[in-house]
């Protein structure tokens, strides 16, 4: 019995040893960067390779030869709105960050597929979304570590900074802040859209809150829509349904006609048969 013990023990051990996985730092770390410019949210996925005594530009990345910006995956940007950078518009979305160093201008290159592990095997030029040159600056204290990071930040924009070694860019890209803000102006001021009232009224249908404000609120998210014909037929539908629960059940009728008519034009089948539904209960009543 000992010895069947031992064995069982030895064999628990092996299983443990051989499911362990050797854990050791990476030669480049991943690093995240989250920075929002106005109302534009910026995100930054990059590995982080360190000097350690090389020669990087000219050396370790040859100038007029494009560049991974970084190690291992795709260096990846993401923009949650259009952006623009010299001119150009980049539409919102994530791109691999792509360079070109040479001594006197970098280009600065989004590129639309992120799968790759460095450089695409076969570069898609189709695939390049926004190219930009920017000038070089020295450095008088050098950067041991690739540093990528958002700064010089303002309301309207912001500079895509890439330092390492004694060389930094800081490219420049323009966020649509004012615009944004001004539509959530407008929208606060000209007050809550159909869809807004129209989901308060169907909160109120379904939690028995007061149907008299729910009815105020299906009416006057109707009345959002100048043409009687571009009434959605679920707007129709929640009218009715807030009518007959108040107990008119002839305006209940009347309404969910125009909301059966409506669903019959857009093609829905499951409004169509509840509405008739409805029509026939209503009615007997």
């Amino acid at each position: 019995m000992k010895k069947i013990f031992v064995t069982a023990a030895l064999v628990l051990a092996f299983m443990v040893t051989g499911q362990a996985q050797i854990v050791t730092p990476q030669a480049s770390p991943k690093a995240v960067i989250e920075q929002k410019v106005g109302l534009t949210d910026v995100k930054i996925e990059y590995s982080r390779p360190s000097a350690r005594g090389r020669s990087v530009y000219g050396e370790l990345v040859p100038f007029g030869r494009m560049w991974r910006t970084g190690a291992n995956a795709n260096t990846i940007i993401s923009f949650s709105n259009d952006v623009v950078i010299a001119g150009k518009t980049l539409k919102a979305g994530h791109y691999a960050l792509y360079t070109q160093p040479k001594a006197d201008s970098w280009d600065v290159i989004f590129y639309n597929d992120t799968n790759n592990w460095g450089l695409p095997e076969k570069y898609d030029d189709s695939k390049e979304v926004l190219r930009a040159s920017v000038k070089p600056e020295f450095l008088s204290r050098p950067v041991e570590t690739l540093t990528i990071g958002v700064n010089g930040l303002d309301n309207d924009y912001a500079f895509l900074e890439i330092a390492w070694e004694k060389t930094m860019i800081a490219l420049k890209f323009e966020v649509p802040t004012k615009k944004m803000a001004m539509q959530s102006i407008d929208a606060v001021i000209s007050g809550p859209s159909a869809n807004d009232l129209f989901s308060a009224a169907q909160y109120y249908y379904q939690s028995n809150g007061d149907q008299n404000k729910a009815l105020v609120w299906m009416n006057q998210a109707i009345a959002k829509f100048p043409n009687s014909a571009d009434v959605p037929f679920y707007f129709l539908r929640q009218k009715s349904l807030i009518q007959a629960k108040l107990g008119d059940k002839k305006g209940a009728i009347e309404t969910a006609k125009l909301s059966l008519a409506a669903s019959e034009k857009a093609g829905n089948a499951d409004y169509v048969k509840m509405n008739k539904d409805s029509i026939n209960e209503w009615s007997r009543k």
